[in-house]
């Protein structure tokens, strides 16, 4: 136990720093009036879109309880960046107790089809939305991460000929918690430091519409066979019509057609959160739901080291989706030693994983460009990892598809959330002395320890953490749900397990990561960063991970966002950097290998503020190892 370096690393909240003005070298290049073009939704795309991305209207005001839409706004705003972020051109702060609104005129709708409607999709709204359309009440929506749709038609104004609406004027109203309630909020905090980053709010990510036929494709879920010979395709669809789905290119026998009415609850896969309860025509028809298998002879399968990716087409009436799957699976299996380790396509796989907060220096959680999502990923498999797990976060879906084609397989945390945590308790005591503090149970009766005393708290994030799973399920690189981080907002964690796998029977369970283990997750997983690194024994025999290790830090001036320095061992240049890395990575990470480890998470792909144990700086513009040198050349290089 290094227990100097264990009490360095208490976090302590430094919230009037001034964080210093860095940029990526995509922000520094960004076009504001081109601002994330692409297609925000690779696994479900259409043949056009409107981006609504780019320069609006905001005010923030004080009262809360004020309905009035404002008359007049304060300045413009780029969206999809938070008011907080240097991207979105404002810098300002919204707090618990103000209201944010946005403002946007429309261009021109132009029908293609009579009777079509026009839906508007929002990526992300940080935390309470509520969606006005020409002054009228649209929907609202509930949660930081997770996307929906709102059917916008019926507040549309069209000109005589029903073909074009004109003069359409959108206004959003935001309010943001942060981390002063019980809400999902993962790594934000109105008191920065440490490991805890600045709160970030409102729209941050791409705001679209699409036009659609009256009837039109809804929801895709995907699940390729665990024995992979074979493939089933669901689509929901807002009223009953043909569906025809097809592979392109691939030779598959005549799929069989099944239909199912879901009832009302839609207790199954399709989710309850993507389009809300007012959707227009709701009211008339209950979604309907199509089932089709094909038998796919010789699969191609996919892997990191292959990411093959076959093509999808679903077709309904005027209606047309592309998307794509892969043909892989996902499993924890006995090795022939009897080990149980993590498999790929039914062969073990050690998982060299990188944790990944998804944090920006000019964006905060928006990225600033599609090539910076494809960097992250591409920098990280150029230094040998095969997995990312996103922390406490849920990306961008471009994000995803990124991994899907690139070949990273991803670990996804649920959000964390719950009021203010009990640090001592959840953080500092299972930290240094897990065996005995890392063993509380997270029942009824410590509630209040885990900061979940709040019985809707409780039942909000039950319903993010199914949404989570419906919204991501058809991704074919996320290989396993983390539910729970160290405790944080942490409750019945093995009936959260249950509920989860219900959901999904594809993929292992990390119930929880780092301690507060309640024994019915498929790993044994354990963060590790001030003791030496070791193979635990788990009684239930379950699979054994070091979901968090390393955190080494390095502060690079020009670099940060301060001086300071958090971060779990200290190195004052890129060569003593370098070389522990190295060993870490080959003197203890590869030996466990043949003693059962089955995978291990380096914190961290970037440094975020002043937690600067990143591989990369904060910046993207250094990366600060590369595992491919023996330790002895790190010395050469520093001196040449």
């Amino acid at each position: 136990m290094d227990l100097i370096d264990a009490i360095k690393a208490i976090d302590k909240p430094h919230e009037d720093d001034v964080l210093n003005r860095l940029y990526t070298v995509w922000g520094e290049n960004l076009d504001k009036d081109n601002v994330l073009p692409e297609y925000p939704r690779p696994r479900f795309v259409r043949d056009e879109f409107i981006n609504l991305n780019g320069t609006w209207e905001y005010k923030i005001v004080q009262d809360i309880s004020a309905n009035v839409l404002p008359a007049d706004m304060n300045g413009e705003i780029l969206v999809p960046f938070s008011p907080e972020s240097f991207l979105s051109g404002v810098e300002k702060r919204l707090l618990p107790d103000q209201i944010l609104w946005y403002k946007k005129v429309l261009p021109p709708l132009k029908r293609k089809h009579a009777n079509s409607r026009f839906l508007l999709h929002f990526g992300a709204v940080d935390q309470f939305a509520e969606i006005y359309v020409n002054s009228s009440f649209v929907g609202s929506h509930v949660g930081g991460y997770l996307p929906f749709t709102l059917d916008i038609t019926d507040h549309l104004k069209f000109t005589d000929n029903e073909s074009t609406a004109l003069n359409t004027l959108i206004h959003v109203k935001v309010r943001d918690t942060s981390d002063s309630s019980y809400h999902s909020r993962g790594k934000q905090t109105l008191r920065r430091g440490g490991m805890y980053y600045t709160a970030q709010s409102g729209i941050w990510q791409t705001v679209w519409i699409e036009e659609v036929p009256e009837t039109y494709i809804r929801e895709l879920i995907v699940t390729p066979s665990q024995d992979l010979k074979s493939l089933t395709v669901e689509v929901s669809t807002n009223k009953p019509c043909d569906i025809n789905v097809s592979i392109p290119g691939c030779e598959t026998k005549e799929p069989q057609k099944s239909v199912k009415h879901f009832n009302s609850e839609r207790e199954n896969l399709f989710s309850s959160d993507t389009y809300p309860s007012n959707e227009a025509g709701a009211k008339e028809f209950a979604p309907s739901g199509y089932k089709f298998s094909f038998t796919i002879e010789d699969a191609h399968l996919w892997s990191p080291e292959d990411p093959y990716l076959y093509p999808l087409l679903i077709e309904a009436g005027d209606d047309k989706v592309e998307s794509y799957f892969a043909m892989r699976s996902f499993t924890i299996e006995e090795d022939d030693a009897g080990t149980k380790r993590f498999y790929l396509n039914r062969k073990p796989y050690f998982l060299m994983g990188v944790l990944d907060q998804g944090y920006w220096p000019d964006g905060l959680y928006t990225a600033p460009s599609d090539e910076a999502l494809i960097f992250d990923i591409t920098e990280m498999k150029r230094l040998h990892f095969n997995m990312m797990r996103k922390h406490v976060k849920i990306e961008a879906a471009r994000w995803y598809y990124h991994c899907d084609r690139l070949g990273m397989i991803v670990w996804q945390d649920m959000v964390s959330g719950g009021s203010s945590y009990a640090k001592p308790m959840v953080s500092y005591l299972p930290t240094l002395f897990p065996k005995v503090f890392g063993r509380m149970s997270d029942g009824p009766a410590y509630y209040k320890t885990f900061s979940r005393h709040s019985a809707e708290g409780r039942r909000e994030w039950l319903n993010e953490m199914q949404n989570t799973i419906r919204y991501l399920y058809s991704v074919p690189s996320i290989a396993t749900w983390v539910l729970f981080n160290e405790g944080w907002g942490q409750f019945n964690a093995a009936g959260a397990t249950v509920m989860a796998k219900e959901l999904d029977k594809t993929r292992p369970i990390d119930q929880a990561s780092g301690w507060f283990d309640e024994g019915s997750g498929d790993f044994r997983s354990v963060h590790n960063y001030f003791r030496p690194l070791a193979v635990e024994k788990d009684p239930k025999n379950r699979a054994f991970v070091i979901s968090e290790y390393g955190g080494f830090t390095c502060h690079i001036d020009g670099h940060s966002s301060v001086d300071r320095v958090f971060g779990y061992k200290k190195y004052d240049n890129l060569e003593a950097l370098g070389v522990a890395y190295y060993n870490v990575i080959n003197a203890n990470i590869i030996p466990l290998i043949s003693k059962g480890l089955s995978g291990a998470v380096y914190t961290q792909v970037s440094d975020v503020e002043e937690e600067v144990n990143g591989l990369m700086t904060y910046d993207r513009k250094i990366t600060k190892v590369n595992p491919d040198l023996d330790p002895n050349v790190y010395a050469r290089l520093h001196r040449d």
